[in-house]
């Protein structure tokens, strides 16, 4: 009888293909993100497409669904270390409250405009939760709780290509159009953290304005993914509701994983070095999901989703700017 050790190292057999691949592809998009200022989840998804044909392969096909499934959520769990209570309630409890209000009208805008479009609710949830929390690395997250039968890959690449290219977009054009409105730095930084969907592409904007533009965006953005997992609890809740998966609705490991990371940051003992060790790792394992996504989709099953869906991010990404900017101009 095959002994448990001897399963383990089969599986890790069985899996070693696809995950060196994976790990292969997300290096090069750093290093070509480090050497030419792109997003390394474009490169790395981007790169990925280009070995679809691998995507069947025996010798690498189960390394890259482990690759877009379970590195997936234990980079997003990992994401958790970035956050602490501090750094959400540093400013006060009106910005706070603003960007709870930001993320649940964006999504619910994002419900409506893809209901209006003829697309699902779920790719509502999936692009409007992207837009108004984090990006690439939100759509990665929401897809991990969608129900597997709702679950649609060409949508999740969709929407990472869509926010990052709207993140990139944002990065260059907002400080200006800040700047031009007669904005200060500290209520461009709020906007820039508020409205810009990529954690890389508001540091980039906000500290090409002023390092109080920039201080104020970075904080401003960690307050939007800290209400991540809430909107991840909220998912789960409402597919249950909708009869969804039977049975009790329990929490996703990684979720859970998140919420503790959080919390032991907030207490502030973990050291610096562990912190930055398990953000960097954070950031590569979600470098490398994306990296399996692109391998399993095509560039014609990409584009086959058309305008109209390019349309609803748009359409989110103009509505959550729009209301920050209110907010902004009537408040601070």
């Amino acid at each position: 009888m095959e002994s448990r050790r001897e399963r383990l190292v089969a599986s890790a057999r069985e899996k070693s293909g696809g995950l060196l691949l994976a790990v292969t592809i997300a290096a090069a998009a750093v290093f070509l993100s480090e050497h030419y200022g792109a997003p390394q989840m474009l490169f790395a998804l981007l790169i990925g497409m280009a070995f679809n044909f691998l995507a069947t392969e025996e010798k690498t096909a189960v390394g890259i669904d482990f690759s877009a499934r379970t590195v997936l959520r234990v980079g997003v769990a990992l994401l958790g270390i970035r956050l602490s209570a501090a750094d959400i309630l540093g400013h006060g409890w009106v910005p706070v409250a603003a960007i709870v209000v930001f993320v649940a009208s964006t999504i619910v805008a994002g419900l409506v405009i893809s209901r209006l479009a003829g697309r699902s609710i779920d790719f509502g949830l999936l692009t409007g939760g992207a837009v108004a929390i984090c990006g690439a690395s939100a759509a990665l997250a929401i897809t991990s709780v969608l129900s597997p039968e709702k679950r649609s890959e060409r949508d999740t690449l969709f929407t990472v290509v869509a926010v990052t290219t709207l993140s990139t977009l944002a990065m260059v054009l907002y400080p200006v159009l800040f700047k031009s409105l007669g904005l200060d730095d500290n209520q461009t930084g709020f906007l820039i953290g508020a409205t810009v969907h990529d954690v890389a592409q508001v540091v980039g904007a906000g500290y090409s304005v002023s390092d109080v533009a920039g201080d104020m965006a970075t904080l401003t953005k960690l307050q939007r993914v800290a209400l991540l997992p809430i909107v991840l609890l909220v998912i789960l809740a409402f597919n249950r509701g909708r009869g969804g998966e039977k049975g009790t609705v329990g929490l996703p490991w990684f979720l859970v994983g998140f919420v503790i990371l959080m919390g032991i940051n907030s207490l502030g003992v973990v050291p610096g070095v562990v912190r930055d060790v398990l953000s960097d790792t954070s950031r590569w394992l979600l470098v490398m999901a994306i990296a399996a996504l692109g391998v399993k989709t095509s560039l014609k099953e990409m584009f086959a989703v058309g305008p109209r869906q390019a349309m609803i991010v748009v359409g989110e990404t103009v509505f959550l700017l729009v209301l920050a900017l209110g907010f902004v101009l009537a408040v601070m």
